[in-house]
């Protein structure tokens, strides 16, 4: 069972930045899509960028100019670069990988990391 282990979490004053990292525990055998989700208390879980195999990029509405999603292939990593942080963007951040850990099954799962704390203090 592929696990994802992500870093770079904190406490960061509004304005400032943080670089969250999300690698498996093995590598995958095929990756469709790479993504960070967040989830703020008393809300749903949201999309805030994700990056397919082709390096196409999506990016949630209130995020879009300040974050910036990149991945490593050789080593199944996926990045997001935070500037310009907001008390708004204070949420605990999922990565997740839609993909194969191995040649079978031939249908990719979703696979999640164990999330990440990021507090912006105002």
């Amino acid at each position: 069972q592929v696990q994802l282990v992500e870093s770079g979490g904190g406490l960061v004053q509004a304005g400032g930045s943080l670089r969250l990292s999300c690698a498996p525990s093995e590598q995958f055998y095929n990756i469709n899509v790479m993504a960070w989700y967040r989830q703020a208390p008393g809300k749903q879980r949201e999309l805030v960028a994700d990056i397919t195999s082709e390096g196409s990029i999506n990016y949630g509405d209130s995020v879009k100019g300040r974050f910036t999603i990149s991945r490593d292939n050789a080593k199944d990593t996926v990045y997001l670069q935070m500037n310009s942080l907001k008390p708004e963007d204070t949420a605990v951040y999922y990565c997740n990988v839609v993909g194969r850990a191995s040649f079978l099954p031939r249908t990719p799962r979703n696979y999640w990391g164990q999330g990440t704390q990021v507090t912006v203090s105002s």
